[in-house]
């Protein structure tokens, strides 16, 4: 075996080990929900918060960098304990620490506030959003290795291919239906097409990332997850996806999940919260 081949399979070896217990730490948390889970969004909003310091030359042990970290804690501690209206005010403050940590900001505390606001009836939303995000990533880079062809976006991302991009998507409607299904409480059909829609987000929100780090000249936003990179490396597509699946969930019944919301369903919500009704 040549050196390559075994320095590839070495970090392969590591990649799918952090991985497994990556995998491991969120079924747990999203199984049991309640305390452990709401403890695994905030760890992980700030470790998110003090990545994006460090990549914009904040250190995390200046009382700037430590405070950008408790902003993101804040918030998510805030949605945790039932206040949900509080997430405008630490998103617009944020601008003390500058428009580009601001933005970033913003995104740490949506994705965090629906990642807990979607785990409040159960857990199959919360999977049905994370499978869907993993399902598109993998199909897409196990299809772009396979097919090949035209890039996506070379600039930004010169791995990434129109073809991975289309078998990202078939594989998060799959696995969208397959969690509908798996659920039992209906809406397959609606299931394909959110599942679609948040395939075509969780894209946009990897290429976001990946021209962030360009802008930056980074490979990786950190090193916290052997072979994957950073926090934001890793769910750089469900912090884009969480958002769009709790905006949906205002549109059904409480009872009811996110992906059974059909256009009428969404039609209606939104008429409903026009000036005047």
């Amino acid at each position: 075996m040549s050196a390559s081949s075994t320095t590839a399979w070495r970090d392969l070896r590591v990649r799918l080990l952090s991985a497994c217990v990556l995998i491991a730490v969120a079924s747990v948390s999203i199984g049991m929900g309640g305390l452990l889970y709401k403890c695994l969004i905030l760890g992980v909003m700030g470790g998110m918060a003090a990545e994006a310091a460090i990549l914009f030359g904040l250190s995390v042990k200046s009382w700037r960098g430590a405070l950008y970290v408790f902003w993101a804690l804040g918030a998510g501690l805030a949605a945790a304990t039932g206040r949900w209206d509080a997430f405008p005010a630490f998103c617009l403050t944020s601008l003390v620490f500058g428009a580009p940590l601001c933005a970033i900001m913003c995104v740490i505390v949506l994705s965090g506030n629906a990642l807990l606001w979607l785990r409040i009836e159960s857990a199959w939303p919360v999977l049905f959003v994370v499978c869907v995000v993993v399902a598109s990533d993998s199909c897409a880079y196990l299809t772009g290795r396979l097919i090949g062809g035209p890039k996506l976006a070379p600039r930004i991302s010169p791995g990434k291919t129109w073809s991975g991009s289309c078998g990202g998507l078939v594989g998060a409607v799959l696995f969208g239906c397959g969690i509908a299904l798996a659920a039992g409480q209906g809406g397959v059909g609606t299931a394909a097409v959110w599942a679609a829609v948040l395939g075509v987000v969780a894209q946009a929100g990897d290429l976001a990332e990946s021209g962030m780090k360009r802008a930056l000249g980074v490979k990786d936003s950190g090193t916290l997850l052997p072979g994957h990179g950073g926090l934001l490396d890793r769910f750089d597509g469900l912090v884009a996806a969480a958002p769009v699946a709790a905006v949906v969930s205002l549109c059904v019944v409480s009872s009811a999940p996110f992906w059974t919301a059909g256009m009428h369903d969404v039609l209606v919500a939104l008429v409903s919260r026009l000036p005047g009704n």
